[in-house]
């Protein structure tokens, strides 16, 4: 075991073991990670009484994630949020993806990314300590042409970072859009609602769907509506507001546009205050959206870490990513990876305290 890195054998699904790996920084921070679905398991942060807790949901073994209906923590993909009626065309083909029961493709199909045990190496360098998690996704796959060779890369830095590095190549043109599906909590997976944690997202428009809760192609002003977080607000001061757009997900379930193409730039995406525990969560991104999830369909039936029974908004999820349903809008950014090209992508996940605290 090299210093600050611990690997632990965690089980064996499809026929494959499956691994945690943990990292603890200088500061103490704690981040462990899975090869199943790529995980991020755990992260245990200082709060303002310089106590440690653990601030994703998640689960206490391997088989909990195989058969997760929530995609806790998991690398989603290889076509991350919604597709309506799941056709793509490409260079003149139409192809026709796997459909969930209400007539879209959903995260990558009846088996995505976030259930496949991917091969993993762990790295220590000057810039942190993490692990790189790979993963062939085969031609046909889910509908999906090509052969898709995807990496994802956790580091955990001594600035209390975990930085998420997405790519990928692919032998065939194909349709790609990957994102990290973490449920957070700041005041610690245990601690309840959600709802008292103060939210900025640093966007002026937003993507409202229809009742399959898919893009309808629009992109409005979010000034004067609930969706408006470009003041800092509390994620439930509006929740519960009676708005068509809310009633449909039973909360927020909705994109934010960050930048209205892709490029490499990275760009401050959201910021989050969780004021008991002096805990801040500031979220940079490459991508092009941030979707905002507010765990509205979370449900007590299905058992977390120390057997915690998550209930409906115990977790927010701010997932990176690009625009839900791009290949039916040509006004959306393009999400189809040529052949031979490389997609690369990086999220930030920055956590830190108020400054009263430090």
């Amino acid at each position: 075991m090299a210093h600050g890195i611990e690997i632990n054998e965690w089980g064996i699904i499809n026929d494959q073991k499956v691994y945690l790996y943990t990292f603890t920084n200088k500061n103490g921070t704690k981040a462990s990670f899975s090869n199943i679905g790529a995980a991020i398991q755990s992260v245990f942060v200082k709060g303002k009484n310089k106590v440690f807790e653990d601030v994703v949901l998640g689960y206490d073994t391997a088989s909990a994630y195989a058969d997760d209906p929530f995609y806790i923590g998991t690398v989603v993909g290889r076509y991350a949020n919604r597709i309506a009626g799941g056709e793509v065309e490409i260079e003149g083909k139409t192809y026709q993806l796997t459909l969930n029961g209400n007539g879209f493709h959903h995260h990558g199909g009846k088996e995505g990314f976030n259930k496949k045990a991917w091969h993993a190496v762990p790295f220590q360098k000057k810039e942190g300590k993490g692990v790189v998690f790979s993963l062939l996704s085969p031609d046909g796959e889910e509908g999906f042409p090509g052969n898709l060779q995807v990496k994802i890369r956790y580091t955990l830095t001594d600035s209390d970072e975990i930085i998420v590095d997405f790519w990928a190549e692919t032998d065939q043109s194909t349709p790609i859009n990957l994102t990290q599906h973490v449920y957070f909590n700041l005041g610690g997976q245990n601690n309840g609602s959600i709802l008292d944690h103060d939210l900025m997202i640093n966007a002026e428009h937003y993507l409202p769907v229809n009742d399959k809760i898919v893009p309808t192609g629009q992109l409005a002003d979010v000034g004067c509506t609930p969706f408006d977080f470009r003041q800092s607000k509390t994620i439930g001061r509006d929740i519960g507001i009676d708005n068509g757009q809310l009633n449909l997900g039973a909360g927020y379930d909705h994109s934010w546009v960050l930048k209205p193409h892709r490029s490499d730039e990275l760009k401050l995406a959201a910021k989050v205050i969780e004021n008991k525990s002096g805990r801040v969560l500031t979220v940079y991104t490459t991508e092009p959206a941030v979707h905002l999830y507010t765990g509205n369909f979370l449900e007590a039936s299905v058992p977390g870490k120390d057997n915690k029974s998550y209930q409906p908004r115990d977790g927010f999820c701010l997932e990176t990513q690009n625009y839900p349903d791009a290949p039916n809008h040509p006004h959306f950014p393009g999400t189809i990876l040529p052949k031979g090209e490389i997609f690369e992508s990086k999220t930030i996940f920055e956590f830190g305290l108020l400054p009263k605290y430090l």
